[in-house]
């Protein structure tokens, strides 16, 4: 029975934590609201810290303190609260970081900030460089916290490194980066009050806002160093902040540093007790409610915008340190380019020039929007954009000299066979001007058609001086070859008429054109008058519609034609005649003598 009842209880304890209706009771405490996966990359909610946010209803701002491990933010933030390392956030004192994710005082500060009733939380955040962790791990607290708090505190022993500005500045770019995303438009990153709280033994020579400032001064750059104007570019990542930030020094509360926790303010250093007295003011004076979108944020809107900034950052590729954010851009420069690349080398070269264009047009703006979407930080993204942009122009130079010599080769092959053909054309055994009519517009047609690209108005004006050149030389010769073919034709056919088939009226047909042709010439002077006459023309058509049209090429089989015809005469007038004899209704030749039956007349 008492083994059932345990395990009752247990039951009904987990369905109350299952279903959320388990609540903390002691919200004076610290408790964890982010926290890292086993492998420390990513970061994960954690339902105690959101518990303890999400109650406010009022107003809420949030203090961070960022910083290197070990470098003393728990006990910072439990001096601000005035809580003791045992009752506020935990202090370690072994090498290892003592602080996990990203963890908040639960009872926050009630202030009256400009008339309005404000809740602050402070926040501590893991320290950076610790052992067992990523870089990616680092920045994601670092972009987080600065995204949550309204006050950022960069917390730093000694000095203001360059690793230090060049963290720091990367971490401001994600969280502008992450941040717009989530609001759904690009808008400018509404930055905490950054204030630089160096902790150091002596406050003498410079001030800690001279040595910030001498941080953060541009270095002269005329020589065009590529690692100066590096240095500048992160300084120029934090001009979201610059005029945004203060910087305030802090000396050390007492030399053993770890009995500090066991030590009171009178047992301090009064200087530190002093400092700290004006840091605890400096902080309430620059703090405000945070703001989101013109609204301020309440518990629950809050815990709703830090869950979606989570999720962000958490999806989000990012690169691992500040100092590589440009070789991470390189990266998706060299993607976009890519993209570029794949599309403008699937075209089938050569093409118009406008079309060309306007793939270009919108294969860069397609490569534009992906880097828009995936690159990170916009004063770096500033440079790599350029750089694509100049990549791509280099791309599109080779592409279209491509086309060019595509297009040139094209319309110099079409050229040289046009030019071909038109030479053939001037040859013709049986010579046609519907022939030649057929071939020209054939080669216009193919030119046309075929020669495309920049190439083709060069190689236009060279085809039109060509086939007029071809044209006026082929009519020039036409009607004289035309004319001597006449002419053979009729000696030719006078022969056939008398010799061959012995028909007297194809005889006279061809002396007639004959004697037509020769006289005509000789009357008039010169054989061109006879190219106006009508008869001439006649002539002509009906040459023209022998020896081309579409069922017959009279000049490809002009010669097996003729050899077919003659052997067909030459069958017909050895063997044909004897076999048959027909009666024919057109006047022949007669080779019959009076034969020795004819009756003699008287």
């Amino acid at each position: 029975m008492e083994v059932s009842h345990r395990v009752f209880v247990v039951s009904v304890l987990l369905l109350l934590l299952a279903s959320g209706s388990f609540s903390i009771d002691n919200f004076h405490q610290p408790f964890p609201i982010v926290e890292p996966d086993p492998g420390h990359t990513k970061l994960r909610l954690s339902r105690e810290g959101l518990e303890a946010i999400s109650r406010i209803n009022t107003p809420i701002a949030a203090v961070a303190v960022i910083g290197p491990y070990r470098s003393g933010k728990s006990f910072l933030l439990n001096q601000l609260l005035s809580l003791s390392c045992y009752k506020g956030f935990g202090v370690g004192h072994m090498r290892d970081t003592k602080t996990k994710g990203i963890w908040v005082w639960g009872t926050p500060v009630e202030m009256d900030i400009d008339g309005v009733r404000t809740s602050v939380f402070y926040l501590d955040t893991e320290g950076f460089e610790s052992v067992g962790k990523s870089n990616v791990y680092d920045d994601r607290i670092f972009a987080l916290a600065t995204v949550m708090s309204s006050v950022l505190i960069y917390n730093l022993p000694e000095t203001v490194r360059e690793a230090d500005i060049s963290r720091l500045s990367f971490a401001v770019e994600l969280a502008e980066e992450f941040y717009g995303r989530v609001k759904g438009q690009d808008v400018a990153f509404e930055p905490a009050k950054l204030l630089w709280l160096i902790q150091r033994d002596f406050l003498e020579g410079k001030t800690v806002k001279e040595m910030v400032d001498e941080a953060l001064r541009h270095v002269p750059n005329t020589d065009g160093d590529k690692n100066i104007d590096q240095v500048n570019q992160i300084r120029d990542s934090l001009a979201v902040m610059g005029d945004n930030s203060t910087a305030f020094s802090l000396p050390q509360p007492h030399l053993m540093r770890t009995k500090l926790c066991d030590l009171k303010d009178e047992e301090l250093d009064p200087m530190y007790v002093k400092k700290r007295e004006q840091l605890k003011e400096l902080v309430a004076s620059v703090i405000r409610p945070k703001i989101v979108q013109g609204k301020p944020l309440n518990g629950k809107e809050f815990v709703s915008f830090l869950e979606k900034i989570l999720e962000a950052l958490n999806k989000g590729e990012i690169p691992s340190t500040g100092s590589l954010v440009e070789v991470f851009n390189k990266g998706i420069v060299e993607r976009c380019l890519k993209l570029y690349g794949d599309r403008m080398g699937k075209l089938r070269l050569p093409m118009p020039e406008q079309s060309l264009q306007d793939i270009h047009d919108t294969s860069r703006e397609e490569a534009m929007k992906t880097f828009d979407e995936l690159h990170f930080g916009r004063h770096h993204a500033k440079r790599s954009f350029e750089q694509l942009d100049e990549e791509i122009n280099e791309v599109q130079k080779n592409v279209f000299m491509a086309n060019e010599y595509q297009s040139s080769r094209v319309c110099e092959a079409l050229y040289t066979r046009c030019e071909d053909n038109m030479d053939q054309l001037q040859v013709l055994k049986l010579p046609s001007m519907a022939k030649f009519n057929a071939g020209f517009l054939q080669c216009n047609q193919s030119f046309e058609r075929e020669c495309i690209g920049p190439s083709k108005a060069n190689y236009e004006q060279r085809m039109i001086k060509m086939m007029g050149k071809s044209r006026s030389l082929f009519i020039k010769e036409y009607n004289q070859r035309l004319f001597n073919w006449l002419v053979a034709f009729s000696l030719i056919m006078v022969m056939v008429g008398r010799f061959i088939i012995k028909f007297i009226l194809v005889e006279m047909a061809a002396w007639i054109l004959f004697i037509f042709l020769e006289t005509y010439t000789r009357i008039f002077w010169s054989s061109e008058s006879l190219y106006y006459n009508p008869v001439w023309h006649y002539i002509v058509s009906t040459w023209e519609a022998i020896v081309y049209n579409p069922i017959l090429d009279l000049d490809r089989w002009a010669i097996p034609i003729g050899c077919m015809l003659a052997l067909s005469i030459l069958y017909w007038r050895c063997y044909g005649r004897r076999k048959h004899k027909p009666r024919w209704l057109l006047p022949m030749y007669s080779s019959h003598k009076s034969g020795p039956n004819r009756p003699r007349s008287d």
